[in-house]
């Protein structure tokens, strides 16, 4: 029998002892198949099932772990792994997890669990605050408006408990577009307003506890989510539904007449789409009097419908200056810019619609400020386009405008383009922008690799380059997810490529940014260091230079290129002492410097170089020690204790005198002949009235000069004793007399 035979024998064995709930028989049974294929997914979640039930938390977490590895495109294994960190009490981890599966979730375009697992999410850890954000924005999607809503009121909760007002208001508002009469939501803004603390949010679960179905059920049926709660026209479409209502509203407060009745007509035309008979009607309302705002901006919209681009141009730009109609009239501008060939204007136009509709889907004005930055970029970016290529890139934005989903899209794509501008590579911008398939290829690829869905971004990456072989962002994908699989090689050989081909379209600060990121994870590579280096000096970076020859010095260290090494930090310290860098910098190539001279025995080199150091770092210790240490090796006793004087007074200024008794013992137990050293440890005793200390080491210090034939000496230290009045003090008198010393 074969070993899919016998892995399918021990499965099935596993499953009956599943459905009998004799969990110990069915994790023995489990555990057999998954020997004989280890690599199988299948057996490690049935595996992991056992366990659990088993209440072999610990060990059902490894192997669910390990089933997310075999299967990371599967959400089940990372599911219910958090669950099990739920029952061990782990509870922050468990949270994390369940927004992991959320994001694979939302990958799968499964809305429904991904609501499940960011629910349990912050059931289980209180303050997510992006979570709750991104729930709401999930919610609102789906049309769910009063889930929604309990979500910005626990945002805006929390906002006032973290004393952030502004925020708090701003959630607050986000609620109120969504339900104007919500009592729970106006009194949360009343109480924000006038400082008060508002109320707790009554929270409730949508959708049930986060989990996959059992094993052993059958599955449910899959529900469709519905349609996104957005206008399918984009801003240009829901702007006008707003219009209608307010016209509407304006119509019958003021009573009916001639007018209103031919306006009120117009809005019924215009909802049929019967347009050039509402056209009539809105123009015939306009003459006879009515002027309010929402006209303008529903002429503009049947304008846009019948191709008029010059008199839909002229009405939306009235509509414009009403804020509500504002994103709403800039699409439809930039359409009717579109329609009369001005490329460069429309483009203007769409980008505002782009930009308006981000911010008002940004929480705070930090993030509105960063959006406002990237679309200001873009601008700029598209300044030097030719116009068939702003043609592509407008129908491109327009598109992107529209469809249920665009409050959605916008975001993404946004994130999408600000990865493409960071470089400022124009040319790149135009052909991402232009190619609508690759755009959303790269925005689809980026979601795949945040929820750690690699295989299927690797798959669309080499989809984007069969369909553009040229595209830059899809090569740059395929290095990012080699990265991210350990295979650290192939992504070098393919960051390499990318940077090639930048440097082949002169792009030297993208070629350069490539570098700078394929080195972070393999900074032992010193041929991509010296192609770094060589771009930055071409461009004349030389504090980033400095940098990157540090970098390859410490990276021909480890390598054992000591000769390289060495070489490459004194042109590092010459770049660093023509940029006239702080001495700590200096200082920092010069250690490492020494250490080499160190390794090799160079201690004469060693020595010069801490020598600098020291002329550099005065008030640094460790030059100072270390030059101690180097003097007594090169037998220069002399210069070694003229160190120890400078360090002391160093230790001295700082009024440490621990340092200085520490120093002082250490050196003396390490080097017990010395006299210098014991005459000044015996002094530092006396000055901190330590008396017998002070007396042991004179006393030891009177026998090393007496057998060193030093009387004079002796004689002095012997007088130290004697003022100290030992017991044994006529001893020591005696002891002075008969060295005849008076």
């Amino acid at each position: 029998m074969g070993r899919r035979e016998v892995y399918e024998h021990f499965m099935n064995m596993g499953h009956g002892f599943a459905w009998d709930q004799t969990w110990d028989k069915a994790v023995a049974a489990y555990a057999r198949a998954l020997q004989e294929i280890p690599e199988d997914p299948e057996s490690h979640k049935y595996l992991g099932l056992a366990l659990l039930q088993s209440k072999r938390y610990a060990d059902a977490l490894k192997v669910y772990t390990r089933a997310h590895q075999l299967a990371p495109d599967d959400p089940v294994p990372l599911e219910k792994s958090a669950d099990v960190l739920e029952r061990l009490g782990r509870l922050k981890e468990a949270a994390q997890q369940y927004i992991s599966v959320a994001d694979i979730y939302l990958a799968q375009r499964d809305i429904e669990k991904a609501i499940g697992n960011f629910e349990r999410a912050t059931l289980l850890t209180p303050g997510l605050l992006q979570i709750h954000y991104r729930l709401a924005q999930l919610y609102e999607r789906t049309g769910r408006k009063r889930a929604a809503v309990l979500q910005y009121l626990t945002l805006s909760f929390n906002f006032q408990r973290a004393k952030d007002r502004t925020r708090a208001l701003q959630a607050i508002e986000r609620a109120i577009r969504l339900e104007p009469n919500n009592p729970q939501v106006l009194n949360a803004k009343q109480a924000i307003e006038v400082g008060e603390l508002m109320a707790v949010p009554q929270t409730e679960t949508t959708t049930p506890r986060a989990g996959a179905p059992s094993f052993f059920e059958e599955p449910a049926h899959k529900i469709e989510p519905p349609s996104a709660d957005a206008h399918p026209g984009g801003p240009l479409g829901e702007a006008t539904e707003m219009a209608l209502a307010a016209l509407a509203e304006h119509l019958l407060e003021g009573g009916l007449t001639t007018a209103s009745a031919q306006a009120i007509q117009a809005i019924e035309l215009h909802k049929v789409q019967d347009y050039p008979a509402a056209l009539a009607a809105y123009q015939s309302a306009e003459k006879q009097g009515i002027r309010h705002i929402s006209i303008y901006m529903a002429l503009g919209a049947v304008s846009i419908a019948l191709q008029n681009w010059a008199d839909a141009k002229r009405y939306l730009e009235r509509a414009a200056t009403h804020q509500p109609f504002a994103s709403g009239a800039a699409h439809g501008i930039g359409q009717a810019l579109m329609g009369l060939s001005k490329p460069r204007e429309a483009s203007e136009k769409l980008v505002q619609a782009l930009q308006l509709v981000d911010i008002s889907l940004a929480m705070g004005a930090e993030e509105a400020s960063q959006l406002t930055a990237v679309y200001d970029q873009l601008r700029l970016s598209s300044q030097g386009m030719m116009d068939r290529d702003l043609d592509a890139m407008n129908a491109n934005f327009n598109r992107w405008l529209t469809g249920p989903d665009w409050k959605v899209r916008i975001p993404e794509t946004r994130r999408a383009l600000a990865d493409r501008m960071r470089s400022g590579a124009s040319e790149e911008l135009r052909d991402y922008v232009a190619n609508t398939a690759i755009v959303d290829l790269m925005a689809q690829v980026d979601g795949y690799i945040r929820a750690g869905l690699l295989t299927l971004a690797m798959d669309e990456s080499m989809r984007a380059v069969e369909i553009e072989p040229t595209s830059l962002p899809a090569h740059k994908r395929i290095a990012q997810i080699l990265m991210a699989e350990g295979r650290i090689q192939d992504a070098i050989t393919k960051y390499n490529v990318v940077a090639n081909s930048f440097l082949a379209r002169d792009d030297r600060v993208n070629a350069a940014t490539i570098l700078d990121e394929v080195i972070k994870v393999a900074p032992m590579d010193t041929g991509l260091r010296l192609s770094l280096i060589d771009l930055l000096e071409r461009e004349g970076q030389e504090a980033r230079m400095l940098e990157e020859y540090i970098g390859l010095a410490g990276a021909y260290y480890q390598l054992a290129e000591i000769d390289q090494a060495r070489d490459t930090y004194q042109e590092a310290l010459k770049l660093a002492q023509r940029l006239g860098t702080p001495p700590e910098k200096r200082a920092e190539i010069l250690y490492s410097l020494a250490d080499i001279y160190m390794s090799r025995l160079d201690f004469r080199q060693a020595q010069r170089t801490y020598e600098q150091i020291r002329s550099l770092l005065p008030d640094d210790e460790r030059p100072r020690r270390e030059l101690i240490d180097l003097n007594y090796r090169l037998n220069s006793p002399m210069e070694a204790v003229r160190e120890l004087d400078g360090l002391l007074r160093l230790y001295a200024q700082k009024k440490r005198g621990d340092l200085i008794v520490g120093a002082l013992e250490q050196m003396v137990n390490s080097r017990t002949e010395d006299m210098a050293l014991r005459s000044r440890l015996a002094a530092v005793y006396r000055q901190l009235n330590r008396r017998a200390d002070a007396m042991a080491q004179l006393d030891k210090l009177g026998e090393l000069q007496l057998d060193a034939g030093l009387y004079k000496e002796a004689c002095a230290t012997i007088k130290q004793i004697v003022a100290l009045n030992p017991p044994e003090v006529e001893q020591y008198l005696k002891l002075l007399s008969q060295l005849g010393c008076g």
